[in-house]
């Protein structure tokens, strides 16, 4: 964890974030999340402090790169990182420097985050909208830990020649035991159980990581009750009975691959934040992509971002009450049937992403002056 994950941000403290809208819907729902993260610390006293950054397709159409130097900077003086969304349809086909992707991916080894966090909850208010049945996704509470430094997006040699491609897959035995540790450590604060994914059937990677599991919990692991299971059965499984789960540990590609399936467990991907975690800057971002096909309309769904922001305060600045007005706050205005398209249930009239997040302000407002009454009356 980050020297700032572990302190809370003391009276006065100056709370710095680098804002990286990115692409497609990427500004909008930045936007949309920066508003609430200046609402839900306004009466803490503390500075807020945002410097915004291109990155992704726009920093390539600006100047060349999808991780400016001036960007990167920005981001390692900072105490977290918000990004938006990185892609773009123009951007298929470039040279790989020049994909936006590559930046997203550059960015995350230079903060030196390792560790992603995804946590899939369905909420009371959105089990009607759930790809699955209501009876299946009642209780969802899930917290899919993601290994985010090594595996294929990283390992080398990879490339193309010849009519053929190639990637490598590759994990320490250091690196498996440091995300293994972490998430016991999580399951030991939620449910204590731990469910850790590889395909140790078939590949050596997944047996090194399976057995180095093992070893992790036989010493790191009093209290927490940790099976395995094969990501094609947990694919399944995440699908068919979510509620099983209470930390689902993976290598990276599986990780991307099931918190994405994780979306339809809520409705929408647009649902989802993350937290990349390590020994550098804190990094937050939804979970869905840039949707470049609904970028400018006004109806991106913001609730991913304002979720990263409910990760932020916690994680990274140790806000927790501020973190829970926030959660609530958005939990409120879903509960009163306020959706954008990709969550409305049938008979709702959808709103787009200014309304949603008017309506969230509203309510983080509301619940801060309450308490600030009480605090009085004390």
């Amino acid at each position: 964890m980050t020297a700032a994950a572990q302190r809370e941000a003391p009276p006065g403290a100056e709370l710095k974030v680098a804002v990286l809208g990115g692409d497609g819907v990427g500004p909008e729902v930045t936007a949309a999340a920066m508003q609430v993260l200046e609402a839900a610390v306004r009466n803490e006293s503390v500075t807020l402090s945002l410097t915004a950054r291109p990155v992704g397709w726009k920093a390539v159409l600006e100047g060349g790169s999808p991780l400016p130097e001036a960007t990167l900077q920005a981001c390692l003086a900072a105490d977290a990182v918000f990004l938006g969304a990185v892609g773009h349809p123009d951007a298929i086909g470039q040279p790989r420097d020049r994909l936006p992707e590559t930046g997203l991916l550059g960015l995350r080894k230079a903060l030196a985050c390792w560790a992603n966090l995804r946590p899939v909850r369905v909420p009371p208010s959105l089990v009607g909208v759930s790809a699955s049945t209501p009876e299946r996704v009642r209780g969802t509470d899930v917290m899919i830990l993601r290994e985010l430094g090594g595996g294929l997006y990283y390992g080398e040699p990879r490339g193309e020649k010849d009519g053929k491609a190639w990637n490598t897959m590759v994990y320490s035995e250091d690196e498996v035991q440091r995300i293994a540790r972490l998430g016991l450590s999580l399951a030991r604060g939620r449910h204590g159980r731990l469910t850790s994914v590889d395909k140790a059937n078939v590949l050596e990677v997944s047996r090194l990581w399976r057995r180095v599991v093992d070893e992790t919990a036989a010493e790191k692991g009093h209290g927490v009750e940790v099976d395995h299971m094969l990501v094609d059965r947990a694919a399944m499984e995440l699908m068919l009975n979510p509620t099983q789960f209470d930390v689902l540990l993976t290598e990276n590609l599986f990780g991307d691959i099931l918190s994405d399936q994780a979306g339809a467990l809520v409705g929408s991907l647009g649902a989802l934040g993350s937290a990349s975690l390590g020994d550098g800057t804190d990094l937050y971002e939804p979970v869905h992509g840039s949707a470049p096909d609904i970028a400018g309309k006004g109806v991106a769904n913001p609730l991913g971002a304002m979720a990263s922001v409910a990760l932020m305060l916690p994680h990274t600045f140790r806000m927790e009450a501020s973190a829970q007005r926030v959660e609530s706050a958005y939990e409120a205005v879903l509960a009163d049937g306020i959706r954008t398209v990709d969550v409305k249930e049938p008979g709702q009239e959808p709103v787009g992403t200014t309304a949603f997040t008017d309506a969230v302000l509203e309510r983080i407002e509301s619940t801060t002056e309450s308490a600030a009454i009480t605090e009085g009356v004390r």
